[in-house]
């Protein structure tokens, strides 16, 4: 999403390196590698034994020219900055998850993993600032999907899509314009939000609550209005977030699938194959909005990546192909839907071509479908077809 950049951070790198960028050694010594994050502008930090440390600039991984660090020096960082609960985590489990803040500077979404019996770190940087729809280029309608009072919204999109910061400027949003209570529940939490016209609670996994089971069996004794579960990774979180919606929530998660009508795929498959009608029918009255997002690079001097959304916002047309098993269909109510602020990968990739955000070649490289979008270009709509009876 827009990730903007200092370039004159950038001098010293070519293509292939990042020479020359890291800072001063400071306490706790991974907090040097993360204010070279900042610094560059990047989004990721990746840290392996006997290599030297990288970092993700515009979608590309790229190496710093310093010396390459040994298990050692990674254990040491790392075990500086977790807490006894999470490092007796990662001693047992081989992996855990955690937030790192940096003062005066961004956040880090750390995973730190065992690999051919070493330590490596996997670190996002989380901006700090929460930046609202037209910074990061998100199209208007998903201000409209915010309003809804009840239901379930879904971020759809692979790792590193930008879900999590899309979902960000809805609450925030919501968090400017409506008094509500908002609960989320987060393993880490991302982005720290401050009580405007709403109030927020935000309660972190292994910190604030043991697990997500004790989490959800609490979330409706808090009164929420506004709850975020973030990932529906497993049968347990859908229920929940079906449960908030069913009740009169409004309810946001993400999910991995890369279209929306995959999406509805991707729910089922959580279920055994006797539960999946009942689930399609809580589907269709609770349902309100799935946007599935891709990050690309963008052209535009100022910014690194903007996101590219399809957007399905449920209507009567949508509820008719999910009751009935047409998920397959949805694009084509997508394509006919314009009016109300849906739109398909190829009509988003258009509009980010023709207004000089994406390079076409890009384009033509992430299209669901190509030559649609060549066609598109030309002037040439395909025909969204109709709804069988």
């Amino acid at each position: 999403m827009h990730d903007r950049h200092d370039t004159s951070a950038l001098n010293p790198i070519d293509t292939h390196s990042t020479s020359g960028i890291l800072p001063v050694n400071r306490d706790p010594k991974i907090n040097r590698l993360f204010r070279a994050c900042c610094k560059l502008g990047a989004s990721d930090v990746h840290v392996k034994a006997g290599s030297p440390p990288r970092f993700r600039l515009k979608g590309d991984i790229r190496k710093a020219n310093e010396p390459a660090l040994s298990g050692e020096q990674i254990d040491e960082m790392v075990f500086e900055i977790l807490t006894p609960a999470q490092r007796e985590h990662f001693l047992e489990n081989g992996a855990v998850d955690f937030a790192h803040d940096i003062e005066g500077h961004d956040r880090f979404r750390i995973n730190v993993y065992r690999q051919r019996g070493h330590t490596s770190i996997a670190a996002r940087r989380v901006v700090r600032e929460i930046r609202d729809f037209d910074e990061l280029g998100l199209p208007p309608v998903l201000k409209e999907v915010a309003k809804f009072h009840q239901g379930l919204v879904l971020l759809a999109g692979i790792t590193g899509s930008g879900k999590s910061t899309t979902i960000a400027a809805m609450l925030n949003h919501i968090n400017a314009t409506r008094a509500c209570h908002i609960v989320t529940i987060e393993d880490p939490i991302e982005y720290l939000f401050e009580d405007k016209k709403a109030f927020i609670n935000q309660r972190e996994i292994g910190i604030d609550v043991r697990d997500f089971h004790a989490a959800l069996k609490y979330l409706m004794r808090q009164d929420p209005d506004v709850v975020l579960l973030g990932e529906l990774r497993d049968r347990e979180t859908f229920e929940a977030a079906i449960h908030a919606s069913e009740t009169g929530h409004l309810c946001f998660g993400t999910i991995h699938a890369s279209t929306t009508a995959q999406t509805i795929t991707r729910i089922l498959d959580l279920f055994p194959e006797n539960s999946r009608s009942l689930v399609r029918q809580s589907l269709v009255f609770n349902l309100k909005s799935v946007v599935c997002q891709k990050l690309l690079p963008c052209i535009k001097p100022d910014f690194a990546r903007i996101p590219c959304c399809e957007i399905m916002i449920v209507n009567a047309a949508i509820r008719k192909l999910i009751a009935e098993s047409r998920d397959v269909e949805i694009t084509n109510v997508l394509k006919s839907s314009l009016q109300e602020g849906m739109q398909d990968f190829t009509e988003a990739l258009y509009k980010l071509v023709t207004e000089e955000y994406v390079d076409l070649k890009v384009a033509l490289e992430v299209a669901t479908n190509p030559e649609e979008l060549k066609m598109r270009l030309k002037g040439i709509k395909a025909g969204a077809g109709g709804l069988r009876g």
